[in-house]
């Protein structure tokens, strides 16, 4: 039995997309996951298998079941360990810290075109199939993430670096603390 991170994209975001976690863990245990738990209401789950899930296989049934269509992000705890322990040292204001999880890797050419000055001081890092994504005055009116979803041609679903952290956390076993204040 292995354990992923499953990351959707778009789900509960604005009013939009409407799904109930409780809802969702269903649905992933309709699918034969087992120990399947979600962690705050932005479609994250954390699960168990015997075979390696297929992102096309869940997305699919996500939208057959509710009518949602959310790309999904897999990751194993050993990825977001890595994730966690991989911060760029031009990032260290982790209280401003958001990781773009990608649903494949960027091609090597767009991530080279990407116009690093537009944004300043909001700054990014590509690093393998995530993007670390420095947001000193928060992520409600950026444009950044924006730019860079369409500039890579990949989809991909951000987090907040203390939800990477309790999501790292969580599927490697670890109970996670209450979230800390970090406004």
């Amino acid at each position: 039995m292995s354990t992923y991170v499953a990351l959707l994209r778009g789900v509960n975001v604005g009013g939009n997309n409407k799904v109930a976690m409780a809802d969702l863990r269903s649905l992933f245990e309709s699918l034969g996951f087992t120990s399947v738990r979600t962690l705050i209401q932005s479609g994250n789950l954390v699960f168990g298998s015997t075979a390696t899930p297929a992102a096309a296989c869940l997305e699919k049934a996500i939208e057959d079941h509710f009518g949602v269509t959310s790309r999904v992000a897999l990751r194993t705890p050993a990825d977001l360990e890595a994730v966690v322990g991989n911060v760029p040292s031009s990032m260290s204001e982790v209280s401003r810290l958001h990781v773009a999880f990608f649903t494949s890797r960027p091609a090597p050419q767009d991530v080279v075109r990407l116009d690093h000055e537009r944004f300043l001081p909001e700054r990014f890092s590509v690093v393998g199939r995530e993007m670390y994504i420095h947001l000193p005055d928060g992520s409600a009116r950026t444009k950044l993430p924006d730019y860079l979803s369409r500039g890579l041609k990949v989809p991909m679903t951000m987090r907040n670096w203390n939800t990477v952290n309790r999501l790292a956390e969580l599927s490697s076993g670890v109970e996670p603390g209450p979230l800390p204040d970090v406004s």
